[in-house]
Order: C-alpha cells, then structure tokens, then sequence
C-alpha cells in the first residue's frame, strides 16, 4: 500500500539525516544551489506542511489525485523564488547542525504518527486542490523519494533510497510523462534524468527517444 510506503520513505529518509556528520550538512546537495543543511531545513516545512494538511479536512469531490497533485514546469528552479530563499536564511540560523536534525526528527516523528492516524478517504485541502489522504500521501512518497536521491547526491556512504520507494515513484513519474522510461534506466536514473537532477548521456538520450523531447519535468 502506498500509505505504507509513505511511512517506509520518510522514515527513511530521516534516518538518512540522522546519520549525517556536522560536516556533511555543509555539502552540496542535489537540488541546484542548496547544500544538504538547506535541504534538511526544506525538509522541516515539508513535515510542517503534512500536518496542516492533515488537520485541514476539505469538502466537495477531490479535483487532483496522487498523480495530478503534481504541477509540472519544464525550467529547474533558479533559487529566486522567495520561499527558495527563506529556506536557505533559515537554514543558516539554525547555525548548530544538531539543532536543525533535532528539528526535522520533532516535526517529523509528528507528521509520522499523523500519517498513520490519518483515515484514508477523508478529503483535505492543500494548495486550493482536493485530495483524499489516501492521495496526499501517496504524492508525498515522490517527494520523499526525490528528496533522498538529492540528500545522498554527493554523501556516498548515506543510507540508501528505498527500492520501494524509487519504483512507485518512476511509475508516477511515468504516468505523469505520458510515456515509459527506457527498460535500461535504473529506477533511480529515471527519476534524475526526468525531473532534471541530471542530464542524460548521449547513449540515454537515443534510448529515450521522442520522450527526451518532454524532459526536464520539473515538480512542483
């Protein structure tokens, strides 16, 4: 069940951070322009934004599922985005990385345990969208998923992605595109090379074929 994984990805990926050096917080991360402290503080309002949410309920037919939750750009983000911004600001005053990991292991134990507690069929409001929980959530294992490929980018002995969690998101990804992903991508490099964490190689590239034309897709 994709509620499971919801649950299996995050936690996951906290245990992914507590597992981070001092040192290792001041690393470049995969998404452009943050490093791994910058990451872990977006991190933060992503558990935040999990338990509002949650504690939200919405009314009227769901408008999106796990899938169209997504909105989709074709240009990665600059870093000028305001809320981009503040993440990096506040990021750099927590100062102490502890105090940040601390920060991401409260508010995240919460949105955990709200996830668990959470009746799958009741619709929230998220965004000026409806979804059920049972949808939200399952949107947020592609967040999770992503977001551990970019926090283990350049930490090579990091915790590893979830094999679960990289599947369900290449077929989300899949859906989203319109179109499979080559069978010789890895779960893993179909999630890069389609959201634009990396480009493709040439050999990718003629694998791609007339899907290359759709990529970057950038989620938002």
């Amino acid at each position: 069940m994709d509620l499971d994984l919801f649950s299996y990805s995050w936690v996951a990926l906290r245990a992914a951070v507590d597992g981070l050096s001092d040192e290792d917080f001041a690393r470049p991360s995969g998404c452009a322009g943050w490093l791994v402290r910058d990451l872990v503080c977006h991190l933060v309002i992503d558990a935040q934004d999990v338990l509002i949410t949650l504690a939200t309920p919405a009314e009227g037919e769901p408008t999106r599922d796990a899938v169209t939750y997504w909105e989709v750009a074709g240009t990665p983000p600059t870093g000028d985005d305001p809320l981009d911004a503040l993440t990096v600001r506040l990021a750099a005053a927590y100062e102490d990385p502890g105090l940040l990991a601390f920060h991401l292991d409260d508010v995240g134990s919460a949105a955990g345990r709200a996830a668990g507690l959470a009746d799958p069929g009741l619709r929230v409001g998220t965004r000026g969208v409806v979804l059920t929980v049972g949808d939200y959530l399952s949107a947020y294992v592609m967040e999770w998923t992503l977001h551990h490929l970019d926090l283990v980018a350049h930490l090579p002995d990091a915790v590893d992605v979830p094999a679960e969690g990289l599947a369900r998101s290449r077929a989300m990804l899949e859906e989203i595109a319109g179109a499979a992903f080559p069978t010789s991508f890895s779960d893993a490099d179909a999630l890069l090379v389609g959201t634009g964490r990396r480009a493709p190689t040439v050999a990718e590239t003629a694998a791609l074929g007339e899907l290359a034309a759709k990529l970057p897709l950038v989620l938002g």
